[in-house]
């Protein structure tokens, strides 16, 4: 019936629109704390990953650092805010599920997002220390370096962005497995041209240097091929089900 469907998309538009709020109220309540603690998460970063040659970080605009810390703390609440908000998003889907496909989504949403956080943590733990004394090596006497802080905090969260990014290979071959899009047997015989993909992105997503090109390819292709063998074995059990 007509009116029966147009009750629903409303009662849809309602839910979905109680979940937005429920996920900007939410992220607006942590965003004091977010701004409070920022100055705290810059000077760790900068502590953690500069080396002596390059020396401090400077700003260039009366209100360089106050925006940077606005838009630092709202990365940090949303990120502070990411519980809660995936709970929302799975109460609003959750009904339209049935229940091997609310499983297939619980685990990849955790999957997800254990993989994504991992590529932070290796970001922040390993390539930002290496990236910085890469360009300090650069340095001389007659050569000094000079580091604007909003430049810094851009280059480290595009850096943290990409290996989030990238470290949901896994993720990308077992779906693409679980779906049929192609066989696990086929993207071993592809593998060639997935490294050089992988290559590519690495290029694109990472500062011109080898260095980070490389510190991001290597654990992606790792990544992959772990994908790649859990791809495998979901691909026998499929099988041995049919």
């Amino acid at each position: 019936m007509p009116g029966e469907k147009e009750n629903t998309l409303i009662s849809h538009l309602e839910a979905l629109r109680r979940t937005l709020l429920w996920i900007i109220g939410a992220t607006a309540l942590l965003y004091p704390a977010a701004f409070l603690l920022s100055p705290y998460v810059i000077d760790f970063l900068v502590k953690w990953s500069f080396p002596p040659e390059i020396g401090k970080l400077h700003y260039f605009a009366p209100m360089e650092v106050f925006w940077v810390q606005l838009k630092l703390a709202l990365v940090m609440a949303l990120a502070m805010a990411y519980p809660w908000n995936i709970f929302q998003i799975w109460r609003f889907v959750l009904p339209a599920l049935y229940r091997k496909e609310r499983r297939a989504l619980g685990l990849w949403i955790v999957f997800s997002s254990v993989l994504f956080a991992c590529g932070i943590a290796f970001c922040i733990g390993l390539i930002l220390p290496v990236l910085m004394k890469f360009s300090g090596g650069f340095a001389t006497p007659e050569l000094q370096p000079v580091l604007g802080l909003a430049n810094f905090l851009n280059l480290a969260g595009w850096l943290m962005l990409a290996f989030g990014v990238m470290f949901q290979s896994p993720i990308a071959v077992l779906l693409a497995v679980r779906f049929g899009v192609i066989s696990a047997e086929t993207i071993r015989r592809k593998r060639p041209y997935v490294m050089t993909g992988i290559l590519i992105a690495a290029a694109i997503l990472t500062p011109p240097d080898i260095v980070s090109q490389v510190m991001l390819a290597v654990p992606t292709w790792l990544l992959f091929e772990l994908g790649l063998i859990l791809a495998g074995k979901m691909e026998e059990r499929q099988n041995e089900q049919a």
